[in-house]
């Protein structure tokens, strides 16, 4: 049985091209009957749509803004996943607060990517955060979601450090390049725990 991929973006989808070039290189169709076969964001001008659609990748967009609420942008998110079946749903810069309901219609099948150490740092600016309480490391976390924001099973996390002179730009681009290889990484594992 084909276990599908689905991944959810706000924005350039980097998090997104690097689980797709590793579901290429690392050939997770043959070894895990596993494929990305859609992405989906809820922002029309998303730049990681194109990226996903130049892979020859189903994408579609669910504007949240054309929504009443939370709850129904939820409803509409939820129909257009469960249209192709998915083993996984990979939130990649999803930059949305998901309700309980969607958790626990994905539960077990629904992971994040935050950019910080967690427990450390949920929600927002975390890298701006991380610099003005005076950490000497940041990083990024692959965990579980659960009902709670930022507050899942942590699944893998990578450290860098936080160097003198960083701005949370600088230190966000560092943890950028470990997420690409955590994420990807990550998400492996639970295919083939699957």
């Amino acid at each position: 049985m084909q276990k599908n991929i689905v991944i959810l973006i706000s924005g350039a989808g980097s998090n997104m091209e690097a689980i797709v070039r590793a579901a290429r290189r690392g050939r997770w169709a043959e070894r895990f009957g596993a494929k990305v076969c859609a992405v989906i964001s809820n922002r029309p001008d998303a730049a990681g749509l194109a990226g996903a659609r130049g892979e020859g990748i189903a994408t579609e967009v669910v504007d949240h803004k054309a929504y009443e609420g939370r709850d129904a942008f939820d409803a509409a998110l939820i129909a257009a996943i469960d249209r192709h079946t998915p083993a996984l749903v990979v939130l990649a810069g999803f930059m949305r607060i998901l309700t309980p309901a969607f958790v626990a219609h994905y539960e077990g099948r629904l992971v994040n990517i935050h950019p910080s150490l967690l427990p450390a740092f949920p929600g927002l600016k975390t890298h701006e955060r991380a610099i003005e309480a005076g950490c000497r490391f940041a990083g990024a976390t692959v965990h579980r979601v659960t009902a709670d924001l930022d507050h899942g099973p942590i699944l893998e996390q990578a450290v860098v450090p936080v160097l003198a002179g960083d701005t949370g730009g600088t230190l966000a681009a560092r943890v950028l390049t470990q997420e690409h290889i955590i994420y990807p990484r990550a998400v492996e594992r639970l295919l083939a725990g699957a």
